[in-house]
This record gives structure tokens, C-alpha cells and sequence, in this order.
């Protein structure tokens, strides 16, 4: 993340990760205060078996593309909301040149970024999978408990359960 003030927004990521049994790192590197960190980071990630990688900015939000220009990892951008409503970050994130793709969900949407990362690295990993497959009955459980709690409200005259 470009600071730990990213790191509300981001836990949510780590949350996930850990529910999944993913093993991650956590770590503040700014692209523009410490560019030979982001670069000595990006450059060898992969080199440690780093297979995602989902890095969080905000204003200028030059992090996520610095790294996906100097890695052959996959890289998940997160746009933080700071200035303009996180819309900067955003645009600056989304609208990468040519060749140096990085994939990017919504703003604050750190969750979306270990879910896409947990479906890329379950590509490789039948455990993986399975965990993340349960994680998708869950979220239909609970739409199907919501849609029964929400049949059983009667303080309408004109609601049908149609």
C-alpha cells in the first residue's frame, strides 16, 4: 500500500487472504518516496514466488502501474478514496499505457482485489479452489436467507410474496 493510512481500506484484502489460507506479505512503499524500495520489491517479487500482487494507492496512485511496469506478476490495483472521492486514483490506476496492464477494482474495493487474486492463484491450486468455492455457497446462502427474511416482513398492505 503507498502508506499504512491505505491500510482501513486494505485489511479487508488481508482479511480475506487469510480466510482463504493464502500466504501474503503487507508492505508501505510509496512510488514517489521511496522509488528504489517499490523498484527492489517489484523486481524480485517474483523471484520469491510471489504470484499477485494487489497494490493500494490513492491520489496520484502511481504504485500499482510503477510495480506492474517493473514485474511479470500480475498486478491487482486498488484505488484509495483520499482526494476527489478516490476518482483520481482511479483514473490514474485504470488508464495504464499499453503493455503494462493492471487489472483494478473499484475504489476501497480491496475485497474485489484478494477475490480476483484468490481466483488467479486458485488456477494452480485444487485446495484453493475448494476453499474459494465455499466462500461462493456462503455468498449465495446469504442472498437466499436475506430473500426469506425479507418474504416474511408484513408491515405492507400492498406486498405480495409473489
Amino acid at each position: 500500500m503507498g502508506s499504512t493510512s491505505d491500510l482501513p481500506v486494505m485489511r479487508k484484502a488481508a482479511d480475506f487472504l487469510e480466510q482463504m489460507e493464502v500466504p501474503f506479505e503487507m508492505h508501505a512503499l510509496s512510488a514517489h518516496r521511496t522509488p528504489r524500495a517499490v523498484d527492489d520489491f517489484a523486481s524480485h517479487a517474483h523471484e520469491r514466488g510471489v504470484e499477485v500482487i494487489i497494490a493500494a494507492a490513492g491520489m496520484a496512485a502511481a504504485l500499482p502501474g510503477v510495480i506492474a511496469a517493473l514485474t511479470p506478476v500480475p498486478v491487482i490495483g486498488v484505488p484509495i478514496a483520499s482526494t476527489l472521492d478516490g476518482v483520481d486514483a482511479l483514473l490514474s490506476i485504470v488508464q495504464m499505457p499499453p503493455g503494462i496492464p493492471t487489472a483494478t477494482v473499484g475504489i476501497n474495493g480491496a475485497l474485489n482485489a484478494a477475490v480476483l487474486a484468490v481466483r488467479i492463484l486458485s488456477l494452480s491450486d485444487k485446495l484453493l479452489t475448494s476453499r474459494y468455492a465455499l466462500y461462493c455457497a456462503s455468498l449465495s446462502a446469504k442472498v437466499t436467507k436475506a430473500d426469506r427474511e425479507l418474504a416474511e416482513i408484513s408491515d405492507y398492505k400492498f406486498k405480495t410474496n409473489d
